[in-house]
């Protein structure tokens, strides 16, 4: 059974806003992601075009390459979208979703495949707990109180491949998941020089995961390493929480394809009082079904002669 999050770690996160995890994968699950992604190579799309660029050229984040994008991985075919769809559920991930997101965590984002060659362009900064205005940011915010940490939403990279040190890749301004003040525009953009010694590029090998709250400020320095770049990148939030939409639009044949843990993860935003299923490590382990709040059957019938559904 995994450990669960440590109390090291715990502060690591609200000190830094980030966590490097050794080893989640295994060389096996790792073949098995990429040699997914190597058969369905020829959805790759391009972010060449200037209006798709995630960052200037001659700044901090620029370079002349594109980023190649790719989606759709928990939604292929078997046994492609397996390796994928373990990512929800993995015994040694569920107790950082569930010490960040809470008891019902689900999937916000459709999951995303970044692949990049050498020479193509990272990520101007984003994220962060205030608007570029300065205003208050509800949709990325991180608190931290009696013990417990939460986030509003969470992203998890997946490494493919190895980041080396002075490869480019992630980079993250540690603590800014805290920050009172905007980001100054030439400090997010990258043309501010200077700013360099704040990036934060972690040095990283095919199988850890890195997981940030979006209210910490991140962004890629270009990738300028040998070999190619890969990294699926997830978002999770808590139960009644969405950022995404795509759940709306959850192809209804590849639903049925998944286990019911998985299922659960895909769920749209509600409330655990409202008989939300939920991952546990003991139910993955143990191959056992999803646990769930219990709402009264009094309840229920109650909602249903005056609203004309088992749910308010």
């Amino acid at each position: 059974m995994s450990a669960g999050i440590t109390e090291r770690e715990k502060f690591e996160f609200d000190l830094n806003g980030f966590l490097v995890l050794r080893n989640v994968l295994s060389a096996e699950e790792v073949a098995s992601a990429n040699a997914a992604i190597d058969a369905h190579a020829a959805e790759l799309q391009s972010r060449a075009p200037e209006p798709l660029r995630n960052a200037k050229r001659g700044t901090l984040h620029g370079a002349d390459g594109p980023r190649l994008d790719m989606g759709g991985m928990i939604w292929w075919d078997k046994p492609h979208c397996d390796a994928f769809r373990r990512v929800l559920v993995h015994p040694k991930l569920i107790p950082y979703y569930e010490a960040l997101c809470g008891r019902g965590y689900r999937l916000d984002h459709q999951p995303l495949v970044i692949q990049q060659e050498r020479n193509s362009e990272g990520f101007a900064l984003h994220g962060g707990p205030i608007q570029a205005s300065g205003a208050f940011s509800p949709e990325l915010q991180y608190r931290c109180g009696g013990g417990a940490l939460w986030t509003s939403l969470l992203a998890v990279s997946v490494q493919l491949t190895d980041h080396g040190p002075g490869d480019g890749g992630f980079c993250v301004v540690r603590g800014s998941h805290k920050l009172n003040l905007p980001v100054p525009k030439a400090v997010a953009a990258g043309e501010d020089g200077a700013f360099a010694d704040h990036l934060y590029s972690p040095v990283t090998r095919a199988g850890d995961v890195v997981i940030w709250s979006e209210a910490t400020v991140h962004g890629a320095r270009p990738w300028v390493g040998a070999h190619q770049r890969r990294i699926a990148l997830y978002r999770f939030a808590p139960a009644n929480m969405a950022y995404g939409r795509g759940y709306l639009e959850a192809p209804a044949a590849s639903l049925a394809t998944m286990s019911e843990l998985e299922r659960a993860v895909v769920e749209p935003p509600y409330g655990n009082r409202m008989e939300r299923a939920y991952v546990t490590v003991e139910a993955v382990e143990a191959g056992e079904p999803p646990a769930k709040h219990a709402r009264s059957a009094e309840k229920k019938e109650h909602d249903a002669r005056i609203f004309g559904t088992s749910y308010f």
